[in-house]
């Protein structure tokens, strides 16, 4: 299967929004143009992220959304604040085509078998946070890497898809917004090994990280400053896949 090269949009409404480890955020303007250009410059998908809905205990993107659904034609995942299948039915209503789900499938696994019951397994991704540990393990991590959840990242990501997600999403903390390249040995470790679409997200900083994750095995990469900071777009991005000799779609 081509990988897919899916433009990951951090919000803090109204903004987008980017960090480093997630943390450190930047404004960069309007989450909703950026997201056109992402389409036009042939982003094979769209993940948006509201990073404060936890804290708040609410989302506040459904009419970004709704707004982007209208000017879009590619899968669009959301992700933040969702706890239960009232707040996953909200959100495909609005438009989006997947969830994401993290801290809320931690606290209570049984929702992650109960909404992929409910909205089928395939708009039910699990995010696993990772955070390598002095012991050379890793550890998962929810509220955008502030909160240990005492889980080996590895053991929990196997059992999500056990319990019905139908794919995983998994950012290395440690790298995230570095640009130092993916945590290729966690995502060596657990992609070939689920029976799901993995999608790595942390660290891209040229074409070769890309090109050195998706040997791995991966279905996706999620980038979000590369393309943010206009270093390359979608389209260059997949030239350089191209000749690399992975496919994408073109």
């Amino acid at each position: 299967m081509p990988l897919r090269i899916i433009p990951r949009l951090d919000i803090k409404a109204p903004n987008l929004v980017k960090g480093v480890r997630l943390e450190g955020l930047r404004v960069m303007g309007d989450p909703a143009a950026h997201a056109v250009r992402y389409f036009e410059q042939g982003a094979d998908e769209l993940h948006y992220q509201d990073i404060v809905a936890r804290l708040y205990q609410r989302s506040t993107i459904d009419d970004l959304i709704r707004a982007t659904a209208e000017r879009i034609f590619v899968p669009l995942t959301v992700g933040g604040g969702i706890r239960s299948k009232a707040d996953i039915r909200k959100l495909l209503r609005a438009g989006a085509d997947k969830v994401c789900i993290n801290t809320a499938a931690v606290k209570e696994p049984q929702l992650i078998t109960e909404a992929a019951q409910v909205f089928g397994t395939q708009c039910i991704v699990v995010a696993v946070e990772t955070i390598r540990q002095t012991d050379g393990r890793w550890k998962a991590f929810t509220d955008n890497g502030r909160e240990h959840t005492g889980l080996d990242a590895y053991d929990w990501a196997r059992r999500a898809v056990d319990l019905g997600a139908g794919e995983l999403l998994l950012t290395s903390v440690d790298r995230e917004g570095t640009r130092k390249g993916f945590d290729l040995e966690f995502i060596a470790k657990l992609a070939r090994q689920v029976p799901v679409p993995v999608v790595a997200h942390g660290g891209a900083g040229k074409i070769e990280d890309i090109v050195e994750v998706a040997k791995l095995g991966v279905d996706g990469v999620a980038i979000a400053a590369l393309l943010h900071y206009q270093e390359l777009t979608v389209a260059r991005i997949k030239q350089g896949l191209a000749a690399a000799g992975v496919e994408v779609r073109q």
